[in-house]
């Protein structure tokens, strides 16, 4: 009942077979291991951030370019505030509102953003407290520049005067009459009477859409162990029933009525 198994076109069913369920296991741990990579990145991310926090500020020159390694750090930097901006559609604590961004223009030229805090509700320029005169020394945690659509960042254009949906160096070289540090701060404690901005996570290490899709590929491709040998048990049974009709004459019987 079973000879069919040695025929040509099963050695094909059974050879692939073999030859899928070792490779989908092998995808779905890789998958997997991506996913877990990330989590890890981002406990080690989310630690570096909280440690940072007590660590002493070091001048901005010797943190830059910003990386993983630097990112979270504090820094300080001496200058002169400039243009002050809003960016709308940020949340605090559960509650949307806007920060209150400053350029910082630095002995060097460029000028450094930084998000002095945090107000709630619609933004407002007239509500926004305006930034000290003079020179400055500010220290904050530094952060990499945002990359529109990523991390609950607005990629929405047209925006009102004086706001900016995204704190980058290529959102804001715009908006402003000189140079742009690629890169910003965030108070450790929020200017004004406004509430600090928490520093996040560096880019590419949290727990993103990025990461889950890692764990959604994981569980198609064991779904698809399962479906191979769903499916070659189901060819086999049908094979065997086959089989088993034939050799009562059942298959003969029924062609015969049709044909009739």
């Amino acid at each position: 009942m079973y000879r069919f198994l040695l025929t040509p076109r099963w050695w094909g069913i059974n050879v692939f077979v073999l030859l899928s369920i070792p490779f989908c296991i092998f995808m779905g741990s890789w998958q997997l291991g991506r996913f877990e990579d990330r989590v890890q990145d981002h406990r080690t991310a989310t630690e570096q951030v909280s440690e940072a926090r007590h660590e002493a500020p070091r001048p901005l020159a010797e943190m830059l370019p910003v990386t993983k390694a630097t990112s979270g750090k504090q820094v300080t930097v001496t200058g002169r505030y400039g243009k002050q901006l809003l960016v709308p559609d940020r949340e605090l604590d559960d509650k949307r509102g806007y920060y209150v961004l400053t350029l910082l223009r630095t002995d060097s030229g460029e000028a450094l953003p930084v998000v002095r805090g945090w107000l709630p509700g619609a933004p407002d320029a007239a509500g926004a407290p305006a930034p000290p005169t003079g020179e400055v020394t500010v220290t904050g945690a530094l952060q990499a520049s945002e990359t529109p659509g990523d991390n609950g960042v607005s990629a929405q254009g047209g925006l009102p005067s004086g706001q900016t949906a995204a704190i980058s160096a290529a959102s804001l070289v715009n908006l402003v009459p000189y140079d742009v540090y690629d890169a910003w701060v965030t108070l450790a404690k929020g200017d004004s009477g406004m509430k600090a901005v928490p520093a996040s996570a560096p880019p590419d290490s949290g727990l993103d859409l990025k990461a889950f899709q890692n764990l959604g590929y994981t569980a198609e491709w064991f779904a698809f162990v399962g479906f191979v040998i769903f499916m070659w048990f189901r060819l086999l049974r049908r094979e065997v029933e086959f089989a088993r009709d034939a050799e009562l004459g059942l298959v003969q019987e029924e062609e015969e009525r049709v044909v009739a």
